[in-house]
């Protein structure tokens, strides 16, 4: 089966370049990964995703939500125990600087999008998602990335180098589709770093150990889901209505919550590998001190 288009904030026009702005200011990070790129090649239903879920995605709730889900995996991490790639591997200063910042971005960036990707299959799936309580009245946290946090860069899809070539495609393989991570695809920016993490992170992941915390990061991504403060109106008959291809969104979105704790409990593990990284709150969110009128119009 052929991978889905994505689109990305340079590629998108209109309605859903709006949409990717937005979500990328209210996610708090510095690019718009492979699930949001994924939905994109869906405009019209990227639109409405949005209308359904911006509300809850810059709540305190959510940022707690995805706290949660960090901590859950950096646990596992901690228990199962470093890696040993980050002391053996041979990088430069500023090689060494570039790969913390990236392990960072992800680290925090990732259980945001499993909750959010939860919740939106959930609402595909005819799931209530959310609670139902008047919009404004949840807390909300200040838009746009961190100073400190790194640029989204990443290497190409099929590089010209074979050996990172041969890797990404290992990596895919084992992660599954829809297509390859953008994880990996800047890890890949560091082939030497990459080659080793690999190396390590490849046979923990066949472990059942690997599976029961994957499965365990799943329910609790779900459970926070349908806790999110405000209800998100998704369906799969309102998608059908737009109209847009149900089945194949449907898909996709399965595909991306199936695979996302393993990226999730993935970063965790080079994280804990570092040592001294903040392991469970990599970017504190402030809160947004706004009045009910601005906070009314922002999201409409």
């Amino acid at each position: 089966m052929a991978r889905p288009k994505q689109v990305s904030e340079r590629e998108a026009h209109g309605d859903a370049e709006r949409v990717l702005h937005e979500l990328r200011q209210v996610l708090r990070v510095t690019g718009v990964d492979v699930t949001v790129r994924t939905w994109a090649g869906f405009e019209r239903f990227l639109v409405a995703m949005w209308g359904a879920m911006g509300p809850n995605a810059e709540t305190r709730a959510f940022e707690s939500a995805a706290d949660e889900v960090r901590a859950q995996a950096v646990e596992v991490a901690e228990r199962l125990g470093p890696l040993g790639v980050w002391d053996s591997v041979r990088l430069g200063e500023s090689q060494r600087y570039h790969v913390r910042g990236a392990l960072e971005l992800y680290h925090y960036l990732d259980p945001k999008l499993l909750v959010f990707t939860s919740a939106v299959k959930l609402a595909l799936q005819d799931s209530p998602v959310g609670a139902v309580q008047p919009w404004g009245s949840a807390e909300r946290i200040e838009r746009g990335a961190p100073a400190r946090m790194m640029a989204m860069e990443w290497e190409a899809e099929r590089p010209e180098d074979k050996r990172v070539r041969g890797l990404l495609e290992d990596i895919l393989a084992a992660v599954g589709p829809p297509s390859l991570p953008g994880e990996f695809r800047t890890l890949a920016l560091w082939p030497e770093y990459l080659e080793a993490a690999w190396a390590g992170l490849a046979p923990r992941m066949k472990s059942e150990a690997w599976g029961r915390a994957c499965d365990a990061l799943l329910a609790t991504s779900r459970r926070l889901a349908r806790a999110l403060p405000y209800e998100v109106a998704l369906s799969r008959q309102r998608v059908a209505a737009l109209p847009e291809d149900v089945e194949a969104i449907q898909r996709v979105t399965e595909q991306l919550e199936w695979r996302l704790p393993v990226l999730v409990l993935g970063m965790a593990t080079l994280v804990c590998d570092v040592g001294d990284l903040e392991r469970r709150l990599p970017f504190p969110a402030e809160a947004r001190l706004v009045t009910d009128a601005v906070a009314m119009g922002e999201l409409r």
